[in-house]
């Protein structure tokens, strides 16, 4: 109500007045303020200082522009109502994230992605709004200060919310809270390109557009925020009109120098930076999942691939004519026993080295734990069969680890690929008949 009531005064006056301007104006944004204090109860520290710090930064500067107004305080002290106001958006720019979502934290990429997504929406606004807003600069050093800190704050607060991507994980907070932010922004830049046509007039409905901005930011508070711990990454495609734009822009300041605000370089540039270190931190990203994916799959002892790995080949193998072998160690486990898991280590290292050796250019060998390997074959019949006989020959010599030398057998269960689905249970069958019947190869 005090939102509007605020309208209906700013619209039937014509110059500033001490119950309107002063009084009227100012209870509307201390009565959201006392009401913000009541919604923020329910969140952390961090993100009740920073919104409640924003919006008394706020109030008071709007306090100390009206007196100036209204000729209770000189006009020179309006400087402090602009610093005031400055004082608003870092501190919404810390509590905007955390008012979205703040359960879900953010990676090293998503953050360099929305970096890159607010600097290069800011520098394509201000290429392309900061001209028809800003002033015709009097040479005053804050003035010129304020012209041009003011709009470059609101579109990177504009940038900031897009880059959170609110609309993709749609709830009523992040909906008001995005309104309320698009609507302070273009209060802003209303009242700018007002300023700068001679046509703003303190005490309009133009002002009241600030409070209906905040009245939105306020209301945000009282839903609840997302609490699920999904997260939504930048879009692709917004990463790429940023990087894209930046670089025209950047070609176009090259090409006409002048025809663009000075200001648009340093977004500019740093977008394009921010775009290839993104491009270096997801490389080395990608090296280090590729890198944990082969541990994953790969045998620590025997460098070797390991079961999972295995049994992953073993499908892609159903198609190819050869032979599964599993082989299982004869003695192994007195001679871990007798002499340490050390050289039992050695052992299985010495071990995996000689089938390696073994087996035909193009086959899989993995270690499938404890003393029991599994080899998959392409071929005939002939040639899967010599390169199971050859493994069983390759240990039939003694193994001369850490001067001492051991002697130790190998069983084989042999079966050839012939479109089952029961190849890795038959080999089984064979690889204990062979240990049992002491047949070194055994085929089923």
């Amino acid at each position: 109500m005090l939102v509007l009531a605020t309208f209906i005064s700013g619209s039937n006056t014509d110059k500033p007045d001490l119950i309107n301007d002063l009084l009227l104006y100012n209870a509307a944004p201390l009565a959201l303020l006392a009401l913000s204090f009541l919604a923020l109860k329910g969140e952390d520290l961090r993100t009740r200082l920073s919104l409640e710090l924003a919006l008394f930064f706020w109030v008071i500067g709007s306090v100390i522009s009206s007196l100036t107004a209204v000729y209770l305080l000189e006009n020179n002290l309006q400087i402090i109502s602009d610093f005031l106001y400055l004082l608003f958006y870092p501190l919404i720019f810390i509590a905007i994230p955390r008012l979205f979502n703040s359960n879900v934290p953010s990676t090293i990429l998503e953050n360099i992605d929305a970096a890159i997504v607010a600097l290069g929406v800011s520098t394509l606004a201000a290429a392309l709004l900061m001209k028809p807003v800003l002033p015709n600069f009097s040479g005053d050093q804050l003035e010129t200060f304020f012209a041009i800190v003011f709009p470059v704050a609101d579109i990177v607060l504009i940038a900031l919310i897009i880059s959170l991507n609110p609309f993709q994980q749609m709830n009523p907070r992040n909906l008001i809270l995005s309104i309320g932010i698009f609507s302070f922004a273009t209060a802003d830049f209303i009242n700018l390109w007002l300023s700068n046509h001679g046509k703003y007039r303190f005490g309009s409905w133009t002002d009241s557009l600030w409070l209906v901005a905040l009245f939105f930011v306020v209301e945000s508070l009282f839903h609840k925020r997302d609490e699920s711990d999904s997260r939504v990454p930048t879009h692709p495609v917004l990463i790429a009109v940023a990087v894209l734009f930046s670089a025209i822009l950047l070609s176009l300041l090259a090409l006409k120098p002048g025809y663009l605000p000075g200001f648009v370089v340093g977004p500019a540039i740093a977008t394009l930076f921010l775009a290839f270190v993104r491009m270096v931190v997801a490389l080395r990203q990608a090296q280090e999942i590729g890198a944990e994916r082969t541990l994953a799959r790969t045998d620590e002892l025997t460098g070797l691939p390991n079961r999972r790995k295995f049994m992953a080949e073993l499908i892609e193998f159903s198609n190819t004519q050869g032979a599964l072998l599993l082989l299982d160690l004869n003695g192994f486990k007195p001679i871990n026993d007798q002499y340490g898991h050390e050289i039992g280590d050695q052992l299985l290292r010495a071990v995996s080295q000689r089938f390696r050796r073994s087996l035909p250019t193009h086959s899989t060998l993995a270690r499938l734990g404890g003393d029991e390997f599994g080899a998959l074959i392409s071929g005939d019949f002939e040639s899967t069969m010599e390169a199971a006989l050859a493994l069983h020959a390759s240990v039939s010599y003694p193994f001369a680890i850490s001067g001492e030398t051991i002697m130790i057998g190998v069983s084989v269960g042999f079966v050839t690929n012939d479109g089952t689905r029961d190849m890795m249970h038959r080999a089984d069958q064979a690889m204990y008949k062979a240990k049992r019947e002491d047949l070194g190869v055994c085929q089923l």
